[in-house]
């Protein structure tokens, strides 16, 4: 799965896809990560507050990375955008 990401709305429906495609449920995703079930939504919904720390033992735990690279340039500005 490979996804462009805009927002933090848009990096937990990315994580919650690859957490759904391995079939595991959040409160077992929680126990894997060693992190609460209740972080594991709020990532998921992309809520505010997330320890980077926490993202990336997600991130490691799903066999998912992050990549920067330069933005392309676009005149067109979504809502979700940074």
């Amino acid at each position: 799965m490979e996804q462009l990401i805009h927002s933090a709305k848009s990096l937990g429906s990315a994580i919650k896809r690859q957490r759904k495609a391995k079939r595991i449920s959040q409160t077992e995703a929680g126990s894997t990560f060693k992190i609460e079930q209740s972080t594991i939504s709020s990532i998921e919904q992309g809520a505010p507050g997330t320890r980077l720390e926490t993202l990336f033992r997600v991130l490691a735990a799903l066999d998912l990375e992050m990549v920067i690279r330069p933005k392309k340039i676009s005149t067109k500005k979504t809502k979700e955008s940074w």
